[in-house]
């Protein structure tokens, strides 16, 4: 009987995969606007498919991704390991006290606070990415690992004493198969146009919902306006009551899904054709 369920549910796995695939290959890329910046449409691969939602829980995919999906997790906290189809992994917001079971390739860090940094991280890691520079100089991070590409775009936190510390904080772009994803980390302010052109058009990001230690809701909300995203990943709440809150404001702008499993696969096929917010179980 075990067999037997497990053949199905590999079966089931397969005809998903070769559904998505199908997908992928048939989607038209959208043309760009007569009046969009070329930096918009340059600095990511691709420009976002209209169809509608097709995710896939990762625990139904027993089959290896193909080569335009990406699989991420959320552990918890700031932290996501985002999987390439070339099974490169990556830890974001790397600390010392939530991580993935598995070691990561790349981890990329931020200086706010040391629940998104770590000074002591395992030396098997092939590429540490910290966000932020000494003397408060900017990061310039451009790092490319098999099928994945990570770069990132600085910006400022406020500092301890109460005042400014210049580029503490990277958003990092992580370019793997066909999608573009943000993490915007311990994101303090608005972005600049400038900052916008930079990050280019992205897929999927993850937005820190919290509302005080990072961007209050509403300049967030502004944010995800500019950024424009399809999907976007709540991240860097601290309760229940914290994450409702947010959801509660969200739900007058774009369509709310929760997910039951931390993890899911994603492609450009299967974007959302209009923006969605998607919530997952942190572990």
């Amino acid at each position: 009987m075990r067999g037997t369920l497990l053949k199905v549910v590999m079966i089931f796995g397969v005809l998903v995969g070769a559904v998505a695939s199908a997908a992928a290959q048939g989607a038209a890329p959208a043309p760009p606007k007569p009046d969009a910046k070329p930096e918009m449409t340059e600095s990511c691969p691709g420009l976002i498919a209209t169809r509608s939602p097709l995710f896939m829980p990762a625990s139904l995919r027993l089959a290896a991704l193909e080569r335009d999906q990406l699989r991420f997790t959320f552990i918890g906290h700031a932290t996501f390991l985002l999987e390439s189809p070339q099974m490169v992994r990556i830890a974001t917001d790397y600390n010392d006290y939530v991580r993935p079971q598995v070691l990561p390739d790349i981890v990329t860090m931020n200086h706010a606070h040391s629940t998104h940094y770590t000074d002591h991280p395992d030396s098997g890691i092939k590429y540490v990415l910290r966000g932020w520079a000494e003397d408060q100089k900017p990061a310039r991070i451009d790092v490319t690992y098999k099928d994945v590409r990570v770069r990132n775009v600085p910006t400022n936190i406020r500092s301890y004493d109460g005042g400014t510390e210049r580029h503490g904080n990277s958003i990092f772009i992580f370019e793997i198969g066909s999608l573009c994803v943000a993490h915007l980390g311990h994101l303090h302010h608005t972005l600049t146009q400038q900052q916008l052109n930079e990050i280019g058009r992205v897929d999927v990001v993850f937005v820190p919902v919290d509302g005080s230690y990072t961007l209050d809701l509403e300049g967030m909300i502004e944010v995800l306006k500019s950024l424009k995203a399809p999907l976007m990943v709540p991240m860097h709440y601290f309760s229940a009551y914290t994450l409702d809150r947010f959801l509660g404001r969200i739900r007058q702008e774009w369509d709310v899904e929760v997910a039951e499993v931390p993890s899911v696969v994603v492609s450009k096929a299967s974007l959302p054709s209009k923006p969605k917010v998607l919530v997952l179980p942190g572990r």
